[in-house]
């Protein structure tokens, strides 16, 4: 009985273990089971990319308005399915020179999928960002950065790389001002912005874009798509 009660609660503490190792992994923004993932890269150049996930969305004209204004490349993530229901969005994104990311199909979280969902999600994005007329690169990144096992590996398969972020303002901030204060206080050299503009909810995150980019370029920072940034990958001050 006695070893019947240890085996039992030694069961039960490697399932907790199990579990909370899961959990922690499933949202890591800096490590993953498989593949490449970069959340900023290592570099002293004062160099930095902005990046805007989901849509293209009912605010996407007011967004490329304002990184016009501020004269800075940005990379999107976008979803597949927005971009078949937004077409025009996609091209015009694509024709103002950024850059275009993959960000799944639907945005579901790519937790405990089979390997065909991870497939049929990413693939079909991919094709809807090269209809825009993208010819780039094109990088990964998990909705609400959710991954395990099947994601992972089928983007180690494909040699394509999930890219995260280091600097989050609206996580500590809900307002312009907020996170203009949180972005210039967290950014280091090769560091990955992330804010969602795209709608109707993202007043602040589009009133921060400016007041972000002329906080950093007084402070001597360039921005850059983020598959320049993996260039600079290692890059040393000259």
């Amino acid at each position: 009985m006695r070893r019947w009660i240890i085996g039992t609660a030694l069961g039960l503490v490697a399932l907790m273990a199990l579990v909370v190792g899961g959990y922690f992994l499933m949202n890591s923004r800096t490590y993953q089971l498989a593949g490449r993932l970069v959340d900023r890269v290592e570099t002293s150049e004062k160099v930095v990319a902005l990046t805007l996930d989901d849509g293209p969305a009912d605010r996407g004209g007011e967004v490329l308005g304002l990184l016009a204004e501020a004269g800075v490349p940005a990379t999107f993530y976008l979803n597949g399915g927005d971009l078949a229901a937004r077409p025009e969005l996609g091209r015009a994104i694509a024709a103002a020179g950024h850059e275009l990311g993959n960000h799944t199909y639907t945005h579901r979280r790519m937790v405990l999928v089979s390997p065909e969902t991870v497939a049929d999600e990413v693939e079909r994005t991919d094709a809807e960002i090269r209809r825009t007329g993208y010819r780039g690169e094109i990088t990964f990144r998990p909705p609400y950065c959710k991954k395990l096992w099947a994601l992972p590996d089928y983007l180690s398969d494909h040699d394509r790389t999930t890219v995260t972020w280091d600097v989050e303002p609206e996580a500590t901030a809900d307002t312009a001002e907020g996170m203009v204060a949180a972005a210039t206080g967290q950014v280091r050299p090769g560091s990955i912005i992330l804010l969602h503009t795209m709608f109707a909810s993202g007043t602040a995150s589009r009133a921060a874009i400016v007041p972000i980019v002329r906080a950093l370029r007084a402070d001597g920072y360039q921005f850059v798509t983020v598959s320049e940034l993996l260039k600079r990958d290692g890059a040393a001050a000259a």
